[in-house]
């Protein structure tokens, strides 16, 4: 992992799961949002990001960076970012060089993560939580994923699947209820 100029960790990210694997401590939040995309060609549009079929991408149209806007209505917590791409299939198409923001709305996005795709084929997993290790999740409105450069040069991006995810309400994992207060917390495990 290298620091970039302004402090975000940019990393490498190799390979790819072919099976979605995810802790059952997250659940997914993209339901819950608005989602728009900075251009598309007529019939790969957002819906095909949220489709849940690898076979449908979406597909930019128009100059870079290629933008994919999440947006919720109240203030989430979001943990991890997960993105299906495949360099066997779209080749010059596959994003190489992503960066994800996040803030209020569009008047105040701050990049939180850059990450460098190398050939990747697979879900690709991006965690958000930063440096601090008290930094588990990121709280915000607004989730921008912004695709700066694909493989071989290409111009146009395909991306087959987003998923962004968010830490359960529950605060103590695997617990089967849902305390609320700090009494109960304290008191919902046997020693």
């Amino acid at each position: 992992m290298a620091e970039s100029s302004e402090g975000e960790e940019e990393g490498k990210l190799t390979g790819g799961n072919q099976q979605l694997v995810v802790d059952d401590d997250l659940r997914e939040m993209g339901k819950k949002a608005a989602w728009s995309v900075s251009s598309c060609k007529p019939g790969n549009g957002v819906a095909s990001l949220r489709d849940d079929n690898l076979d449908t991408y979406w597909q930019s149209d128009g100059a870079q960076p290629h933008l994919v806007n999440i947006q919720f209505q109240k203030k989430v917590k979001l943990q991890l970012v997960v993105v299906y791409v495949d360099f066997k299939l779209d080749e010059s198409y596959t994003p190489s060089k992503v960066s994800i923001r996040a803030g209020d709305g569009f008047h105040n996005l701050k990049e939180i993560k850059a990450v460098e795709l190398a050939k990747p084929t697979g879900w690709m997993y991006i965690s958000l939580s930063g440096s601090d290790p008290r930094e588990t999740f990121v709280n915000t409105f607004m989730l921008q994923i912004a695709v700066l450069s694909n493989h071989l040069n290409g111009r146009d991006t395909h991306v087959r699947q987003i998923k962004v995810y968010g830490p359960r309400p529950n605060p103590i994992p695997h617990q089967p209820f849902q305390f609320t207060s700090t009494e109960f917390i304290t008191y919902s495990t046997l020693r």
